[in-house]
């Protein structure tokens, strides 16, 4: 075992898809930096020419986190015809410990909880259905999906019926699911509030799973990249003469943010990996950066966040200062923990099994 360890982390580490920490990296800070300036920037800078554009593009975000999630796990089955399988007691666990952390970071605290009583308002506030549980879900759906589904192709048009299906169905499901429990309308959307509802944020999910299995056979770095670029850029194009719909529920935005997600990929892909490879290890450290940031900024149970005690009345440089200063602390003490855990568990040392499936994270904002 001791020969064998050396061999199999190096391997492992090896073979990571030399974009998909990259994606993840610069998403992670976009999600880390957009937070902090949604929460403590005064009203006066926001209406500023520059801070507009910047909301603009930071819509890709959440996009961008699932859809990485979903490349990962496929990417991440090879070749080998029963990996899905294999694979799926795994899968479930990350997906269950992505709804828990999910639902933890929303924790409104026991006063609320007793306050409120056992009612269905209290049910909605302390089960909000936020990004992080909508990588959980798709995450579980996908693997039960790809494990009962056979064949390459067949995994083909079942992740092709998911992307296209969810946004087209969503509304509907919607308007069908009005009046169910409140945590149920949340995770499905009918409730109006939620900002990552199942449907249709899991096409996104869906949309990076379809991509992976239909580019596995180009060689990941610039063919891979390139393919996306031009996947990426037909579809934004296609996307963008059509009538605009920017609903939550829309199909069309939908296509549109899968389209800038591609061209981001591919983007990323393409770039030498000495410059992509300076964001790999903050998104090797997204799910535990996400986890640590959101209390820091909106709160948690009963503390407040920065969004309570300085803002919103903060400059822009004071804004991006504290936001790179969280940043950088949240990735550190994500990163302690992770040797901690490796210290207590040298054999999992070089795992990619929580980065593969569940390391690409949404933000809590778009």
């Amino acid at each position: 075992m001791s020969q064998l360890g050396p061999t199999f982390t190096f391997q492992q580490r090896d073979t990571r898809h030399p974009g998909l920490d990259g994606a993840r990296g610069l998403a992670v800070m976009a999600m880390v930096i957009g937070h902090t300036l949604d929460a403590v920037l005064s009203p006066t800078v926001r209406e500023d020419i520059w801070v507009q554009h910047y909301w603009t593009c930071r819509g890709i975000t959440a996009p961008l986190f699932l859809m990485v999630a979903g490349w990962a796990v496929v990417a991440a089955l090879g070749s080998k015809p029963t990996a899905a399988r294999d694979t799926y007691g795994k899968r479930v666990r990350r997906a269950l410990l992505l709804i828990f952390l999910g639902y933890l970071v929303h924790w409104p605290g026991w006063s609320t909880v007793i306050h409120m009583g056992l009612t269905e308002k209290m049910l909605t506030k302390v089960f909000t259905f936020d990004a992080l549980q909508c990588i959980g879900f798709a995450l579980l759906a996908g693997a039960t999906l790809l494990a009962v589904t056979p064949g390459r192709w067949g995994r083909t048009a079942m992740l092709a019926v998911m992307t296209v299906g969810l946004p087209l169905v969503s509304a509907d499901v919607r308007a069908m699911s009005e009046g169910l429990p409140g945590p149920l309308t949340q995770l499905i959307g009918s409730d109006g509030f939620s900002r990552f509802a199942f449907f249709p944020w899991a096409a996104y999910f869906f949309a990076g799973a379809l991509a992976a299995n239909l580019l596995g056979a180009l060689r990941p770095g610039v063919p891979q990249g390139l393919a996306l670029l031009v996947l990426g850029g037909g579809l934004f194009w296609f996307m963008r003469g059509q009538p605009q719909d920017w609903g939550p529920a829309s199909a069309w935005l939908v296509a549109y943010r899968i389209g800038q997600g591609m061209m981001v990929l591919g983007f990323i892909n393409v770039l030498p990996r000495k410059v992509s490879g300076l964001l790999a290890p903050l998104g090797r450290l997204s799910l535990w950066v996400y986890v640590l940031h959101l209390p820091v900024v909106y709160g948690w149970s009963s503390y407040a966040g920065l969004s309570s005690r300085v803002g919103p009345t903060l400059s822009l440089p004071a804004g991006l200062g504290i936001g790179l200063a969280l940043l950088l602390g949240c990735a550190l003490v994500a990163r302690l923990g992770t040797w901690l855990r490796d210290q207590a568990r040298p054999w999992r040392t070089g795992s990619t099994t929580l980065e593969a499936s569940v390391g690409s994270l949404g933000s809590r904002g778009s």
